[in-house]
């Protein structure tokens, strides 16, 4: 069939486009990614894309977007979602756990049952993609996140060492491999060690070959050995292998060490090409041509698919890329299709819709089950079995100090307790509401809410800062795509010291990156209460304020 295709068709195979998992066009939140859904059908139906990458939604939703989304494709679609931390993360309803470096937390004491957590989480997050129609898992992250500086990386890691890293990624890897799903390694060659966000602009990793051997290869050799299907290229600069060009368009390096040296043969995925690293520098289709030219298999998010694939095939006529090449790419694209239970037809047929396979997963941890789930429908999503899991690894990566519980204390009228969150981006907190415990549980002991992010245009003048105010501080930050930064701004680590100056702070949750508790630790008196959670849901949330008003009932650890 692949040589019945013709050259447009072939490279339209490589392309996997952005789209909103909402199922209506006044629902699109970043219309410069997400088509309408015109022009997404005519993506998937008339130029026939080999795949489409959601965000957003319910994870309802979601099933019949996936569904929709296969009745229209001219050839059956891989549909993939960055799920680093289970289905949830991205669609509402379904379980979502804590950032892997949770589980690295736990690896520190007990390394058996980390590596247990890390494969059940790869399992459940596995079979709630496919309950919804999912049948690419863009995970685990393998890079090695040695720099607490790291904007984009950071908590999204599965540790700061390649031995720890290596043993937690294989193992998600083989709890997603009990379903038909796709995993991906990420981001070849290791995006830990940076301190610039490639969404932003492109980071340059200055080591020796012998160092990039001895630190960010070997948790993707440990991948490739456990049966990783992909790897995901990363928009970096490393002129020890290629001092001209980015990995993602690299040849150097996609082909000459990850194909011939790590011997890989699965699918070589770009990092999303309308990122700044590499959007800025080749412009959006010059960066899908030369990702071919390098090797890559899929070239994913273009900004124009229909110029990207346009200039893609003229790269080929025009000799830049054989023809043979791109066979090879949409041959392993198929064999990755067909391992998920996808059946290809011919173009003019209607494309059959994915079987979806009996699904089963037992995974055990001690006395933690996770059961056979049979049924293929949304009672797979946050069976409490999965949601017990989740919440295990939150509590016992939790990181906590002072005199706990907090005695609550309201001693005069004209003293109201404050509830101050401090976040990165007021706007964007999905995980904050009136009902979420970070806003709810504290007002049930009277305290007021004071709401403040990084856009706040002077944080002293709306903390009432003329009065002395008992305040329960909460602080949501973690490295986040397009931040920049994964600390604290300025402006809130003045908050912080004048808090302390006040003698107002009566204590300190953190939720998100260590690495701003530790910023918080060598100021806070010991006899004042604090915790650091992961995780930054309202599961986490419930867990925190529990343990700090002494109302949990299970114990730690």
């Amino acid at each position: 069939m692949i040589d019945n295709l013709s050259l447009p068709e072939l490279v339209a195979q490589m392309f996997v486009v952005r789209a909103s998992g909402y199922l209506f066009d006044r629902q699109i939140r970043y219309p410069e990614w997400e088509p309408t859904a015109d022009k997404l059908r005519h993506y998937v139906e008339k130029l026939g894309v080999g795949g489409v990458i959601l965000a957003g939604g319910s994870a309802a939703e979601l099933s019949v977007r996936s569904h929709q989304l296969q009745s229209w494709a001219k050839f059956p679609l891989l549909l993939a979602a960055d799920i680093e931390e289970g289905v949830g993360q991205r669609f509402s309803g379904a379980t979502w756990f804590a950032p892997p470096m949770a589980i690295a937390e736990i690896a520190k004491q007990n390394l058996t049952d980390a590596q247990c957590y890390a494969q059940q989480m790869g399992a459940v997050t596995a079979i709630e993609a496919r309950a919804i129609g999912l049948n690419w898992v863009l995970a685990p992250v393998v890079d090695v996140n040695n720099n607490p500086d790291n904007p984009v990386i950071n908590v999204r890691a599965f540790g700061e060492t390649p031995a720890i890293v290596s043993k937690l990624a294989s193992a998600f890897i083989r709890g997603a491999s009990t379903q038909s799903v796709l995993t991906t390694a990420k981001h070849f060659p290791g995006h830990g060690d940076t301190a610039v966000d490639s969404h932003l602009e492109l980071p340059v990793l200055p080591h020796s070959p012998s160092r990039l051997a001895e630190v960010e290869l070997p948790p993707f050799v440990e991948a490739i050995a456990h049966g990783v299907d992909a790897v995901m290229s990363a928009h970096l600069l490393i002129p020890a292998w290629d001092a001209e060009f980015p990995a993602t368009v690299s040849r150097k390096i996609l082909m000459g060490k990850l194909r011939q040296e790590l011997g890989f043969q699965g699918l070589i995925v770009t990092d999303a090409l309308v990122m700044g690293a590499i959007a800025n520098q080749y412009g959006p289709n010059e960066a899908a041509v030369l990702a071919a030219v390098a090797g890559a298999d899929v070239l994913l998010m273009p900004l124009d698919p229909h110029g990207a694939i346009q200039a893609v095939c003229e790269a080929v006529t025009q000799g830049r890329i054989p023809r043979t090449q791109i066979k090879e790419s949409v041959k392993r694209i198929w064999e990755a299709k067909r391992k998920v239970g996808l059946q290809i037809s011919e173009p003019s047929q209607p494309a059959q819709q994915p079987r979806r396979k009996h699904q089963t997963a037992v995974v055990e941890s001690g006395s933690k089950n996770l059961q056979s789930l049979n049924s293929i429908d949304l009672s797979l999503l946050a069976h409490p079995a999965a949601t017990t899991i989740a919440a295990d690894i939150l509590r016992d990566s939790l990181k906590f100090g002072g005199n706990l519980p907090l005695a609550v204390s309201q001693t005069q009228k004209n003293q109201p307790l404050r509830n101050l969150i401090v976040v990165d981006d007021v706007l964007g907190c999905e995980f904050l509401g009136n009902h979420t415990p970070a806003i709810a549980l504290p007002a049930k002991f009277g305290y007021e809410l004071q709401l403040i992010d990084d856009r706040t245009a002077s944080i002293a003048q709306n903390t009432n800062a003329e009065c002395f105010t008992p305040t329960l501080l909460q602080v949501f930050i973690r490295g986040n795509c397009f931040r920049g930064s994964a600390g604290l701004t300025l402006a809130a680590q003045d908050l912080f010291k004048q808090l302390l100056t006040t003698g107002e702070l009566q204590a300190v949750l953190i939720y998100g990156s260590p690495y701003v508790l530790d910023q918080f630790l060598p100021h806070l008196s010991p006899s004042i209460p604090h915790i650091f959670c992961f995780g930054q849901m309202p599961s986490a949330q419930a867990i925190a304020l529990e343990l700090l008003f002494g109302l949990d009932s299970k114990p730690l650890g």
